[in-house]
């Protein structure tokens, strides 16, 4: 594990890998998503205006998470976790993401669906180099293993010197075929941002079995709800946008004549 790559001179400031691959899966998935918006009818352009939006409230949204929910599990001041360098949950990075990208587009005055639809393989990616980050860091791994894989995170967060599941890299494995299949089916999904979300939450609540977060309710952690929250969402917007573009393909003539009195 690399937890800092290198520090900069004169200012010693170190950057960390986890900060390099969060930048990178940022810049993957910016370059993916503007690569597709032209299929969507959106001018391409206007991709760093939504890069930037989503990063500023990707990064607010993660880190507002993580300060709340440690604000509440540890009773500490809510500013001491909300100022750390560290504290990132990608949870709330997809949802102040997400919101702030809905909000860029609609003072834009461009498609909120199309650009998901056009963002969601690129977000699996993303997602995925940000796991490898995780990894590279020691951060966010599971419980104790003998498989010939598992890894010990000595300078982790925390550190553990017994060997244990890399649950990280289980995600990006999860998330990378993932992409694949929502970049075969951008042209026949009603809602692919549904489907990112269906399987997204799905990894989660298994790989969550492998990993240490505390129960919370009916025997399952913080994250594997917030999994299933996903899925009910994912699965949701997915009928009510296939139901829609049914509504709008049914011509008149074939709807039944009204009767006459």
């Amino acid at each position: 594990m690399y937890p800092i790559l290198f520090t900069i001179p004169g200012i010693d400031y170190p950057i960390s890998s986890f900060g390099v691959m969060m930048a990178l899966g940022f810049l993957t998935a910016y370059w993916l998503t503007v690569r597709e918006l032209p299929s969507k009818g959106i001018n391409p352009e206007v991709g760093s205006t939504l890069l930037m939006w989503i990063m500023i409230g990707g990064v607010l949204g993660s880190k507002l998470y993580f300060a709340v929910d440690m604000h509440f599990r540890t009773g500490e001041p809510f500013a001491s976790f909300l100022l750390r360098r560290d504290g990132i949950t990608w949870y709330g990075g997809l949802i102040g993401g997400t919101l702030s990208g809905m909000i860029c587009c609609y003072l834009n005055g461009i498609s909120i669906r199309r650009v998901m639809e056009a963002a969601a393989p690129s977000c699996a990616v993303g997602q995925s180099l940000g796991r490898i980050g995780c990894f590279l860091v020691g951060d966010d791994y599971g419980k104790a293993s003998d498989l010939p894989w598992a890894v010990a995170f000595p300078e982790g967060a925390p550190p553990v010197h017994h060997p244990v599941h890399p649950t990280q890299l289980y995600e990006v494995v999860w998330l990378l075929p993932v992409a694949a299949v929502l970049h075969m089916r951008r042209k026949k999904s009603p809602f692919l941002f549904g489907e990112y979300l269906i399987a997204n939450g799905a990894g989660r609540v298994v790989i969550e079995t492998l990993r240490l977060n505390p129960k919370v309710a009916l025997g399952l952690t913080e994250p594997q709800w917030i999994g299933i929250g996903l899925v009910v969402i994912g699965a949701s917007s997915w009928l009510y946008f296939r139901a829609q573009d049914r509504r709008e393909d049914r011509s008149p003539t074939d709807r039944e004549p009204a009767r006459s009195r």
